[in-house]
């Protein structure tokens, strides 16, 4: 990976390896609003599975940009939502939405609308894969190369909604038991080539679901707004006023990008940036609530439970309980 600033790999955040074993590498990016930890598994020669855990807005992966051809990425939304940026054209994975693309075609930046994002990743290297996965299993006849010709093509990629099939085939990956995983995985990646080869592009929702770059410009500079004055109560006449673009226009645009109205993207965002500052600060709960543009103790605490389902305090002890448990 290149530097996006200074000597950093990742941009938005300090990279950390937390964990090392013999199957998997634990890797964390985090600064002081939020943090993203991958756990990479190595599966089978060239596939990798990596489970990403997204609680910030925003990372680099300058790596994409000088790949080569040889490389795809299939990616799996399991909760939150994030952007698929492919040659400068913008979709977004929802829960249960699967997209398969060349690696160097996406944008080197990672970017996670609602700063809330799980899902589950699988990279392919076609020049250390098997030609053909029948040499792991006799009926497993599929070329790795031919899926990534038949779902990448010139575009570079492919996004088809949630269904049961590619429920059936994720599902089970998020709770694998440990005592298993190495060899579940290893059945799972065949099952997911074997699904893939049978899968129909005409189920393709690129073309359904792409917002221009202005609008995602937009979008993001309307958030990036609300997000700077997060003390303050933002209403729609003062985002109209501010960007002088009619109510409308405001709303659609900012739903097509974030999945949510203005209003509530800017109250989820303020519990999750105080859910963040409880569990690793030592700030007041009072002080958090007035960072967040509450002056009444009461009030936060009631915002925060209708987010969390938790009141602030009890939160708090929640997570250093779990802190302690993972020394």
């Amino acid at each position: 990976m290149e530097a996006c600033e200074g000597k950093e790999k990742f941009c938005q955040g300090k990279k950390q390896m937390l964990s090392e074993g013999q199957d998997s590498i634990l890797t964390q990016i985090a600064n002081e609003k939020g943090q993203y930890l991958m756990t990479a598994y190595q599966v089978l020669p060239g596939i990798t599975f990596i489970y990403n855990d997204a609680h910030i807005q925003q990372v680099c992966f300058e790596e994409r940009k000088t790949v080569s051809n040889d490389m795809i990425e299939i990616s799996h939304c399991r909760e939150g939502r994030l952007e698929c940026n492919i040659h400068g054209e913008f979709c977004y994975l929802t829960p249960g939405d699967l997209a398969i693309a060349q690696t160097n075609s996406i944008s080197g930046r990672a970017y996670f609308p609602l700063c809330h994002y799980h899902g589950l990743t699988i990279q392919v290297d076609l020049k250390k894969t098997p030609q053909c996965l029948s040499c792991l299993l006799e009926d497993v006849t599929v070329s790795p190369r031919a899926i990534a010709e038949k779902f990448c093509g010139a575009r570079g990629g492919f996004i088809t909604r949630a269904n049961s099939s590619v429920e059936h085939i994720f599902s089970e990956l998020y709770s694998v038991p440990e005592k298993i995983q190495k060899g579940y995985f290893k059945i799972k990646a065949l099952e997911l080539f074997l699904f893939l080869s049978t899968l129909d592009i005409q189920q393709d929702e690129w073309e359904n679901r792409i917002c221009t770059k202005s609008q995602v410009t937009l979008a993001k500079e309307i958030s990036q707004y609300m997000m700077e004055h997060m003390e303050e109560r933002i209403t729609l006449e003062h985002l109209i006023e501010h960007f002088h673009l009619s109510g409308a226009h405001l709303k659609k645009t900012f739903k097509g990008v974030y999945g949510v109205s203005i209003g509530s993207y800017i109250r989820n965002q303020k519990m999750e940036s105080a859910a963040y500052m409880l569990e690793y600060t030592t700030k007041s709960i009072l002080d958090i609530a007035n960072a967040h543009g509450y002056d009444n103790g009461s009030k936060f605490a009631s915002a925060f439970r209708a987010v969390k389902g938790v009141n602030p305090t009890e939160y708090r002890n929640c997570m250093a309980k779990k802190a302690i448990r993972n020394i």
